[in-house]
């Protein structure tokens, strides 16, 4: 059974750059991926490279591990956790949960040892 938070890559992708107000050709421009290539992986005709992830989640300014988790390369039970929490919250609208999950990156992003292991030391 599918998780209630879990949607396949294609529409969180579309919904991101929905929410960024991105062209596929925009977006393209940012992540330096082609504006086509972005339109099969949303179309799920395409499955990405954790590479290609990795620069398209840059262009949308978010978590690479949000689309890991959504392509199904990391479990986000253990390594998505607070992601997960935060794309599955009901409460919050869809540009709430992007506003947090940008917030959340660029706290990871800030972490001066490179660990941003959820487990305490």
């Amino acid at each position: 059974m599918t998780e209630p938070h879990h949607r396949d890559l294609g529409a969180f992708l579309r919904e991101q750059r929905a929410t960024a107000q991105f062209s596929l050709r925009k977006l393209g421009e940012l992540a330096g991926v082609s504006g086509v290539y972005i339109s099969q992986i949303e179309g799920n005709l395409k499955k990405p490279s954790a590479e290609i992830l990795q620069k398209i989640a840059k262009g949308l300014q978010i978590s690479a591990e949000t689309l890991y988790v959504h392509a199904g390369i990391l479990d986000e039970d253990r390594h998505a956790s607070t992601e997960a929490a935060i794309l599955s919250d009901p409460r919050l609208s869809d540009a709430q949960r992007q506003a947090l999950l940008t917030v959340l990156s660029s706290f990871l992003a800030a972490d001066p040892a490179g660990d941003a292991s959820d487990e305490p030391r």
